[in-house]
C-alpha cells in the first residue's frame, strides 16, 4: 500500500487488463456466428438465466417452432411453454413473439446481414429500435454474431469496470457502454468483454470478492470496496 508520500500506482489500461487476463485466465478466440438474428433471440433468451438454460431454451424452441414465423404465430402459452427450462417464461414468452413480428415488418425474410455493412452507430440504433432491445443485446448481436466492435456491458464487465475504475459511480448502465467503447480500441472490444466477464465469475464477485487472489490488485483502486484486509491480502 502507497505511503502518504508515495503516488497511487497509475490504473490498468484496458489493453493492460486483457493482457494480464488473457495470462491469468486464457480466452478462445472470436468466432462470430453470421447469425445476427439467432444471437437475437438468444440474447432475449439469456436474460436472468445461465447460458446452460437459455440454451436448453433456444433448442426447445426451435424443436417447437422451426421457423421464426411458427413462433410469432403460435399461441403465447406454447411459448412459454417452449422456453420454460430458460426462466421467467410468462415474461419472456410475449417479448419474444412482439420482437419477432417486429423484425418481420422491417425485413420480411428475418436478414438482418444489412447490418454488417451499416456504419456502427446505425447499426446499434436499428436494433434498439425494436422493443426491448437495450444497448447490451444490441452490442451483443453486431459482435457475437457479426464480429463488429461493439461492446455489450453485462452485470460482471460493469461491475469489474467500476471498481478498476473505468466507469465513474454514478454512470448508469446504458452510459457504460459509450464510456467504455471509448476507451477500448475496437480491436480489444471481444478481448475486454469477454476476459471481464470471466474475471467477474471466478474473482472478482459480486459479494465476496477474492481480492487477495486477484492479478490485477498491484494497481486496482478497488472503487466502491471497503478497505483492504493486508492481513489476508498478503497470506
Amino acid at each position: 500500500m502507497p505511503t502518504r508520500t508515495q503516488k497511487p500506482p497509475p490504473p490498468w489500461t484496458p489493453h493492460e487488463i486483457i493482457e494480464v487476463l488473457d495470462a491469468f485466465y486464457g480466452r478462445h478466440p472470436a468466432r462470430p456466428s453470421g447469425a445476427p438474428m439467432v444471437e437475437l433471440v438468444l440474447t432475449l433468451l439469456s436474460q436472468h438465466t445461465s447460458d446452460h438454460n437459455s440454451g436448453r431454451a433456444f433448442h426447445r424452441l426451435l424443436e417447437r417452432f422451426p421457423e421464426w414465423d411458427a413462433v410469432a404465430a403460435a399461441p403465447t402459452a406454447e411459448v412459454e411453454d417452449a422456453i420454460r427450462p430458460g426462466g421467467l417464461a410468462p415474461t419472456k414468452a410475449p417479448r419474444l413473439q412482439e420482437l419477432i413480428r417486429a423484425v418481420r415488418e422491417r425485413m420480411p425474410g428475418y436478414d438482418l446481414s444489412l447490418l454488417e455493412t451499416m456504419p456502427l452507430a446505425e447499426a446499434k440504433a436499428w436494433l434498439r429500435a425494436l422493443p426491448g432491445v437495450g444497448p447490451k443485446t444490441a452490442a451483443c448481436v453486431l459482435l457475437f454474431a457479426l464480429g463488429r466492435p461493439a461492446l455489450p456491458v453485462d452485470t460482471h464487465v460493469d461491475r469489474v469496470s467500476r471498481r478498476l475504475g473505468l466507469v465513474p459511480a454514478k454512470a448508469s448502465t446504458d452510459q457504460a457502454h459509450d464510456i467504455l467503447e471509448a476507451q477500448v480500441a475496437p480491436e480489444d472490444i471481444y478481448a475486454y468483454h469477454v476476459d471481464l466477464i470471466q474475471h467477474g465469475r471466478r474473482t472478482c464477485a459480486a459479494r465476496v470478492p477474492l481480492c487477495a487472489a486477484c492479478p490485477l490488485l498491484p494497481r486496482c483502486p478497488r472503487a466502491g470496496l471497503p478497505p483492504l484486509d493486508t492481513s489476508v491480502a498478503g497470506r
